[in-house]
């Protein structure tokens, strides 16, 4: 039996009722299922934009954006696939290293550990973390990173390893996480984990990552007190939650660095989401006047970094948007069966009906905001039956889609295995913290590194 699965049978257990102790002990046993099942799959996957990563695929989506009825033709045969035979996959494109899935395996392997206490877990964790050291953006001085193809978009093409704001955070807190455990009591000093050499390699990458955040990536001033933020060091600007990642990850360096001007920065990328809500409570994908759709992950992601920045600064507008916000969530990105879906409205046909990655970000929202709207907490418990009841394959690892005929079965690390694996091992290291009276997750990282030397790389 694992370490992690002994723990399910634990004597905390009965300090909890015994319905959500059940609960615990299957999502237990799924984080178990699915580590095996990533050791004997591997690390490289498809993706959600295999169809159209190779060069087939981004000609005919230039073609699309650039004459919309010729392009539809010469893009319906990869939506075909996309919708009845997912499969299809492996002909357009191979294999892949995703830095985003790097990232979110590293702090689900860091949860287990704060869970387990188990070396082997945290050992996984830099594995991860020393991947994204190889997968850096090269071409930048900083750390940074990226796409591992080029990506078509209705705004011209953007090539492969060009910096984006709605990834780097990702390995940002992927460091953090699991520099906080290096810097706590919970990594034994015994460990050759615990080296300082190792927690100061983390610490210049922290710093290194926040100077890229705060000069590559480029602000636009919309008002006297907001700017939005370019979605890479390239573009005009304009995206709703690549403001939101920017903000959440220089308020986070501002407190770590004792950086005023890094506040001052993600204060106006702040004000361009607050002042950018829609009074239903919702926020558009952009301000372009296009792409005015409202969807379920990127809603999460909005909604996550203000949750995190109020956890940061405690300001009293953010929980305010936050408030609408979760009221729109509710009322609007959930179907008849209280579970994620897509769109509020659809702006075009969809190939299928729900989304492992919906569900995995609604899971990880509800768990950073449950404290302060308890109305998501039946929300959580849904969503995680859910997953257990419906989307685990019997080899351990998760449903990628359901469609409207059947489901899209084909693993791909960075559009939903890597985001469900660490939402649901950070609902287990939040329930066994719940479950006993004494917390072992460390507390107190943000002031941790302040006390540390950074040094440019």
């Amino acid at each position: 039996m694992t370490a992690l699965a002994l723990l399910t049978a634990s004597s905390n257990n009965r300090m909890i009722p015994n319905r959500t102790r059940l609960l615990d002990e299957k999502v237990a046993d799924v984080l178990n299922e699915f580590t095996r099942w990533l050791t004997r799959y591997g690390e490289t996957s498809r993706d959600h934009q295999t169809f159209f990563a190779g060069a087939t695929g981004q000609a005919a989506k230039a073609l699309y954006y650039r004459y919309k009825l010729l392009g539809t033709a010469a893009v319906a045969p990869m939506i075909f696939c996309e919708a009845f035979v997912p499969s299809t996959r492996r002909f357009f494109h191979r294999p892949t290293r995703f830095p985003i899935a790097d990232a979110h395996y590293a702090m689900a392997f860091a949860f287990l550990f704060q869970v387990t206490n188990d070396l082997a877990q945290l050992r996984r964790a830099v594995h991860f973390l020393d991947e994204l050291k190889k997968s850096r953006c090269p071409g930048f001085g900083e750390y940074c990173w990226g796409y591992p193809y080029d990506w078509v978009t209705r705004n011209g093409k953007i090539k492969e390893q060009t910096p984006l704001i709605t990834s780097t955070p990702y390995a940002y807190e992927a460091f953090l996480h699991v520099h906080e455990i290096l810097s706590s009591d919970l990594c034994p000093p015994s460990s050759d984990l615990r080296p300082l050499n190792l927690r100061d390699q983390y610490t210049q990458i922290l710093d290194s990552i926040a100077r890229h955040t705060f000069r590559d990536i480029k602000d636009f001033s919309i008002s006297e007190n907001a700017s939005s933020c370019s979605y890479t060091p390239f573009d005009k600007g304009g995206v709703i939650n690549a403001a939101a990642y920017r903000s959440f990850l220089l308020t986070s360096a501002s407190q770590i660095f004792s950086r005023e001007e890094y506040w001052v920065t993600a204060e106006r990328n702040l004000n361009f989401v607050l002042d950018n809500q829609n009074p239903d409570g919702s926020w558009f994908y952009a301000v372009d006047g296009v792409r005015d759709f409202v969807d379920h992950y990127h809603t999460c992601f909005v909604m996550k970094a203000l949750a995190k920045i109020h956890a940061l600064t405690g300001q009293a507008a953010t929980l305010e948007a936050l408030r609408k916000g979760v009221s729109y969530y509710l009322n609007n990105l959930f179907d008849a069966d209280g579970l994620p879906k897509p769109f509020s409205r659809a702006p075009r046909l969809t190939v299928y009906k729900r989304e492992l990655y919906d569900c995995a970000e609604c899971i990880n929202l509800c768990l950073l905001l449950r404290d302060r709207f308890p109305q998501l907490d039946g929300t959580l418990e849904t969503v995680v039956r859910g997953i257990l009841n419906d989307w685990i394959k019997p080899d351990g690892s998760f449903r990628s889609r359901r469609l409207h005929l059947g489901w899209d079965n084909v693993p791909m690390h960075r559009w939903g295995q890597a985001q469900m694996f660490r939402s649901l091992a950070f609902y287990l290291r939040e329930a066994r913290q719940a479950s006993s009276d004494e917390s072992r997750v460390p507390r107190a990282p943000v002031h941790q590194l302040s006390t540390l030397n950074s040094q440019p790389l």
